[in-house]
């Protein structure tokens, strides 16, 4: 880190403490365990406290190689900046990520944040492993497990404790249980009911004996989302690669009114759509990503003409898009540098002008209902 960039730090963590004063990161402690008024579901379903989060897979080496030294001073910026809720998960490199938020974050009062992993996915230390296959970038060790069982959640929930160094998970994520993931061993409805039998009732005596404050699921598609709603007793989804400008009509029409019978909220992860929406070269994750379907570079030129006449920032505008829902507990955005920290701290803070979002509406970029930042 430059000397320059170490003497702004002061200045970030004043803007920090401003922000979590105003609530823009942090949502009221006595939310946390909030009953929610919609009709149906279980009543005090787990509400977490925050606003904002730093994802984990840019610092398990996803995209590129990230030094330690780089993730470390990541993670210093945003909790400079405010930010008090860290999503983790044991496939973000295979086990790196983990290590890397649990080498910053043992070291903070465990009471000041709000952390969550995932499950589903255990990991196995082998000479042999095939970890470059998924993760070319991660100097992991490891091979990976799929076990939704009661026993495999347990067992994952106690191996990310000890990576990462902490006390506790505040909300554990039943990881990938989806129709896109070629990985699972059987058909991912194979695997959802062993989940139904397994880790979703383990889960739930986990949130009741207060190992947990609350679970879900962390998936890339519909299906999963709407089945754990609708069959089992989650208490907040990460919905990823599923709300964003690009693709939000499905989630807003199908996922969201089923969310709110239930009393459900979500992580909304992918905001960005892995960096798409900001310019990257790739659209959400996988080995094909680097495929994106024409109509989508279409839209986002589109998206950038009108960014462009109302002088907003389109990524600035694509995170607060995703944040407007009622049923968004939180955003997660992922970084790997300070500047991108600081960029995601200061887009949630700017004001666009409201002739933005009506023009997207107008050319029918964002569906007529979408919330948008500041309507009423």
């Amino acid at each position: 880190m430059t000397t320059s960039s170490r003497r702004d730090f002061l200045g970030i963590a004043a803007a920090g403490s401003a922000l979590a004063a105003n609530g823009v990161f942090s949502g009221a402690t006595a939310a946390a365990t909030a009953d929610r008024s919609q009709a149906g579901g279980r009543a005090g379903r787990y509400v977490p406290p925050v606003k904002f989060g730093l994802g984990g897979v840019p610092l398990g080496n996803e995209f590129e190689v990230v030094s330690d030294e780089d993730a470390y001073y990541t993670l210093e910026a945003a909790w400079n900046a405010g930010v008090r809720y860290y999503d983790v998960a044991p496939w973000y490199g295979l086990g790196l990520a983990e290590r890397r938020y649990g080498n910053f974050l043992h070291n903070k009062n465990r009471d000041e944040y709000v952390l969550s992993s995932k499950v589903g996915k255990l990991l196995k230390a082998s000479p042999h492993n095939d970890a470059k296959a998924n993760f070319p970038f991660s100097p992991s060790p490891n091979n990976v497990v799929f076990d939704y069982t009661a026993d495999g959640v347990r067992r994952s929930i106690e191996d990310s404790l000890q990576r990462m160094g902490v006390s506790r998970l505040d909300i554990a994520f039943v990881h990938d249980l989806s129709p896109d993931n070629k990985l699972l061993p059987t058909s991912w409805q194979e695997q959802f009911e062993i989940a139904l039998e397994g880790a979703f009732p383990a889960l739930s005596r986990m949130r009741e004996e207060g190992i947990i404050k609350g679970w879900g699921i962390g998936v890339n598609t519909p299906e999963p989302i709407l089945r754990v709603m609708q069959e089992a007793d989650p208490d907040v989804c990460l919905l990823a690669s599923q709300y964003s400008l690009i693709e939000h009509a499905n989630a807003l029409k199908n996922i969201f009114p089923v969310a709110r019978q239930r009393k459900v909220t979500f992580m909304i992860g992918t905001a960005l759509n892995a960096g798409f929406i900001s310019g990257s070269p790739r659209y959400n994750y996988g080995k094909t990503s680097w495929n994106i379907p024409h109509q989508y570079i279409e839209k986002r030129e589109r998206l950038r003409a009108v960014a462009a006449q109302f002088g907003a920032d389109l990524r600035t505008a694509a995170l607060q898009f995703s944040a407007a829902p009622d049923v968004a507990a939180a955003l997660i955005v992922g970084a790997h540098t300070e500047a991108q920290v600081l960029a995601n701290v200061s887009s949630m803070q700017t004001i666009i002008p409201p002739e933005f979002w009506a023009e997207l509406k107008r050319q029918s970029l964002v569906d007529q209902n979408a919330p948008t930042p500041g309507a009423t």
